[in-house]
């Protein structure tokens, strides 16, 4: 098997390795984002700058033909700057093996080599200058790129004028139009791919973040949610021997109750669901009562902005779900308090304490369960805080802070039961 030979079948080779990484970067990018990838075709290589190898024709004619003298040196020569041209283009597509010292080192030996046989044999074998520019407009990218481009103009300039006169303008031209115009065109597709996987990134990252955010609400809804229902039915089930209009009425709670919930999960689904304070205080108390816990419910303070009642909401529905599932507890407060720039909520009860082996708090203090983490999560993005745990008195306490952002009133004013900036919302069963 002669050189020549080995050396296409190691390029074929190369290239096929190529290829199947693109396939299965592809992929890899379809699993991660749930969508194909663009379609990028294969990766950049050097297979794409072999072709200008041919301008060296002429050269090796000259050769083969016997027209050059010395010609083992010229032979010698013609495969150096070959390899050497070879190696550097297949380096230039890979930013680590082009900021190598090695390739620095091999981009000064194809130059010295270059001068050698343009000063040596001039003639054709000028042309090895623009190959030289192409070369190093591939390797040399960046702040250095000018002075290296003018630098090795000059060069071929100089040498050419030594051997071919006034025809070394046109080698100048052609070396400098080899190294910008080719460091140009790879630098802006190595930009373009960039931007291309930077875009897959974002979209496969914004996949991630829906996917949390739609498991943080399905996990908060349906788990307060079954748990109000679950204990509805329990009471219905005590109450349909004894007080079947009172059972009656607890049917009615779990029907109005289910049919919400399939709202809340549509508007889940769909990223729209933005919960009311008043409501979800509402809903904590009818849970507290349907399982047989007073609550008394405390608020304080002007009406707060759509997103922070809908996080402080949240804060509630978890800490509530808790009590009626874990604590034991016979009494439940929640306290709202909205001060200058801080708006404060808390929920204690008078229960066990801790939450179930099932459910054990982290080595955080303070953040226990699925439901409490994620909520901690969500209230740190807003610049808020999340801290739950035994009380100092027993039972357990959830307490959470966020920045204030007042909602503005309208004509109307402040709620009728609001008074002298503070209010009390007093609910039935519930202690002022």
């Amino acid at each position: 098997m002669s050189w020549m030979t080995r050396v296409n079948y190691w390029l074929a080779l190369r290239h096929a390795e190529g290829c199947e990484r693109a396939r299965a970067q592809k992929k890899t990018d379809r699993k991660k984002t749930g969508r194909p990838p663009e379609e990028l075709g294969p990766p950049p290589s050097g297979f794409a700058l072999l072709p200008w190898l041919l301008m060296g024709l002429g050269s090796f004619s000259n050769l083969f033909q016997g027209k050059t003298p010395n010609p083992w040196i010229g032979g010698i020569g013609l495969v150096a700057f070959n390899s050497l041209y070879i190696a550097l283009v297949f380096r230039a597509f890979s930013k680590e093996a082009r900021e190598a010292r090695s390739t620095r080192l091999m981009l000064i030996a194809l130059g010295v080599v270059t001068c050698t046989l343009a000063i040596v044999y001039g003639g054709s074998w000028l042309l090895f200058f623009p190959l030289l520019g192409l070369a190093t407009g591939a390797i040399v990218r960046g702040p250095w790129l000018g002075r290296v481009g003018v630098g090795l103009t000059l060069l071929a300039g100089a040498t050419a004028a030594v051997r071919d006169g006034w025809g070394a303008v046109n080698v100048a031209y052609g070396t400098f139009l080899s190294t910008m115009v080719t460091a140009a065109i790879l630098s802006l597709s190595e930009a373009v791919r960039e931007l291309r996987a930077a875009r897959e990134e974002l979209a496969r990252r914004a996949v991630e973040e829906e996917r949390l955010r739609f498991s943080r609400d399905l996990h908060d809804l349906l788990g307060h949610t079954l748990s109000v229902i679950v204990v509805k039915s329990e009471a219905v089930r005590r109450l349909i021997h004894r007080d079947l209009d009172a059972a009656l009425v607890q049917v009615g709670d779990i029907e109005s109750v289910g049919r919400q919930a399939l709202t809340e999960i549509r508007e889940a689904v769909t990223g729209y669901r933005e919960g009311s304070l008043a409501t979800e205080l509402d809903r904590a108390r009818s849970a507290l009562q349907a399982a047989g816990i007073e609550p008394v419910v405390r608020q304080s303070g002007p009406p707060l902005a759509a997103q922070t009642e809908a996080l402080l909401g949240w804060v509630i529905r978890e800490a509530v779900t808790n009590a009626v599932r874990h604590s034991g507890a016979t009494r439940c407060e929640i306290a709202v308090e909205v001060a200058a720039e801080r708006v404060r909520v808390r929920i204690s009860d008078d229960g066990r304490g801790a939450l179930p082996a099932s459910d054990p708090p982290p080595s955080i203090p303070g953040i226990g369960g699925t439901g409490l983490k994620g909520l901690t999560e969500r209230l740190a993005v807003a610049g808020g805080s999340l801290e739950a745990g035994p009380g100092p008195r027993g039972g357990f306490v959830v307490t959470a802070e966020l920045p204030v952002e007042t909602a503005e009133l309208g004509e109307a004013g402040v709620p009728a039961d609001v008074s002298e900036g503070a209010r009390v919302l007093k609910l039935p069963g519930t202690a002022a």
